[in-house]
């Protein structure tokens, strides 16, 4: 028995999972997710309307320190319980009393970011891939047609994350090289090509107020959106670690090393593309509604935008695909625990693949229900962005703020902040509060049907569902993590699906 399996007897489970993945596929996972080629992007006309160019240049290393410190926070976590559960389960061990509930509630807010950064990633790629076609076929950027690729889309991301586990590590590999390399060709493109190019005056102070609203301060804030939602689903690195080799070290190290290469990527990548506007204004209202591939076309003529617009698109694919990847996983551990309705299909494992296919698709059906909204509400991408973040963020700081509850009680693993442990959770919860209020508050005005931030509403349903079903029933089953068995128990689990 390897130290990991016998870590993960210790914390109560059995080696389910193919433990195969190396550091360095943990890290590919989370960095993926990330894509700079995808947040940064599919934001941008919002960064463009929401204070302009200073905010995105700006709000870009203000977020990324804040993400750095929150995921730092978490890496600690990690690296003493190395489990798919993450969040969850870590609410649960370090909970002084009630461990039950604060494990419930943290699971539910994961859930609800999960499948919403789900959705999020994947209508950008629909998004983009409907711009593509409306350029070279004439397939028109509606409303319609976007939802009709955005299931398309989810839909092969379910069907590789069924039945092509090992393309799907293969290619969470080949999706590093692709995004950095892609960073390295876009920018390069948009510096060398363009006869033209933006002042510096105007890539770093420009400020563009395109919302409503009177106040620049709170425009701006807002604008934080763009850069907040890209630094999200990093957790995957705690998801992946029942698949991963040496996980007490290679899960924190794949969530800071996911945030630091991003945050360096990224602001490469928005330098790159705002210095290369050329018609701000024609950008902003393009036919194809994605502001990124007019400024591409307009820098490199049609051909080299089309070309720049489909390494984009690639990138994002592969971040769809790893999302799903790891939203399984969580669903997977947090219906092993009997915390979701219907909880022993969602935790069936395909003996196979030795994968959890019945949560895959969960995962790619609850991303479709959240970007339906779009059909009638046109600024619902940027509320599924909300909604991520808001539930991501919440789950990643309940055990930050448990671990400082434990002061010196907490066991550290292998990875640790030491003495630095506690101001940097400290700075982690303050800055999570902030962004949770931040990004419930109206984003355009005035307020109508059309620009409502519905982001408050599928917030306070999941959290009254989960709510409601604790104060009714799961107060008197749900009893945290469950120990799956005796070591003997564990190791019948483990020869049976050997066999």
């Amino acid at each position: 028995m390897s130290d990991d399996e016998r870590r993960l007897h210790e914390l109560g489970y059995a080696q389910e999972l193919s433990r195969s993945m190396s550091g360095f596929a943990n890290f590919a996972v989370s960095f993926t997710i990330i894509s700079v080629l995808s947040g940064c992007l599919t934001l941008y006309g919002f960064g463009m309307n929401t204070g302009g160019p200073a905010m995105i240049v700006w709000g870009w290393p203000l977020v990324g320190m804040m993400t750095l410190l929150v995921g730092l926070a978490m890496a600690e976590v990690c690296s003493s319980y190395p489990t798919a559960g993450g969040l969850y389960y870590w609410a649960a061990k370090l909970a002084p009393r009630n461990g039950a509930a604060w494990s419930w509630f943290t699971g539910w807010f994961n859930l609800l970011g999960q499948v919403a950064v789900t959705a999020g990633i994947d209508f950008g790629a629909a998004s983009f891939i409907n711009a593509f076609l409306d350029l070279q076929f004439g397939f028109a950027a509606t409303p319609e047609h976007t939802i009709l690729i955005f299931g398309v889309v989810l839909a092969v991301h379910g069907l590789l994350n069924t039945f092509g586990v090992r393309l799907v590590a293969l290619l969470n590999k080949v999706s590093v090289w692709w995004h950095l390399i892609g960073v390295a060709v876009i920018v390069t493109a948009l510096v060398v090509v363009p006869d033209r190019h933006q002042s510096a005056d105007f890539v770093f102070g420009a400020f563009v107020n395109n919302t409503g609203w009177e106040s620049a301060f709170y425009v701006g804030l807002l604008g934080l959106l763009l850069a907040q939602y890209t630094f999200t689903g990093y957790d995957a690195s705690a998801h992946m670690t029942e698949e991963t080799r040496g996980a007490a070290r290679s899960g924190p190290r794949g969530i800071v090393m996911s945030i630091v290469v991003s945050l360096v990527a990224g602001w490469v990548l928005l330098l790159g593309i705002t210095f290369a506007i050329q018609d701000y204004d024609g950008a902003l209202n393009s036919e194809t509604g994605v502001p990124p591939a007019q400024i591409f076309i307009d820098a490199l003529g049609s051909t080299g935008g089309k070309l720049l617009l489909l390494i984009a698109i690639g990138a994002q694919l592969f971040c769809g695909m790893a999302s799903v990847t790891a939203n399984s996983r969580m669903i997977y551990a947090f219906s092993r625990d009997g915390a979701l309705p219907a909880s022993a299909f969602w935790h069936r494992i395909n003996k196979r693949t030795r994968t959890p296919t019945n949560a895959v698709w969960l995962a790619a059906g609850g991303a479709f229900v959240l970007g339906l909204p779009y059909l009638w509400n046109e600024t619902a991408y940027a509320a599924v962005t909300s909604i991520a973040v808001i539930g991501l963020y919440i789950a990643y700081v309940l055990p930050t703020l448990l671990r400082l509850r434990q002061g010196d009680r907490f066991e550290a693993g292998p990875w640790s902040l030491g003495r630095w442990s506690r101001p940097v959770g400290i700075v982690a919860v303050v800055w999570v509060g902030f962004i949770t209020v931040l990004f419930m508050l109206p984003q355009v005005s005035p307020v109508t049907a059309e620009t409502f931030n519905y982001t408050p509403v599928a917030v306070l349903v999941v959290l009254g569902f989960a709510g409601t079903w604790w104060l009714v029933s799961a107060r008197r089953w749900f009893t945290g993590p469950k120990v799956e068995g005796t070591p003997e128990e564990l190791a019948a689990i483990e020869r049976e699906l050997d066999l």
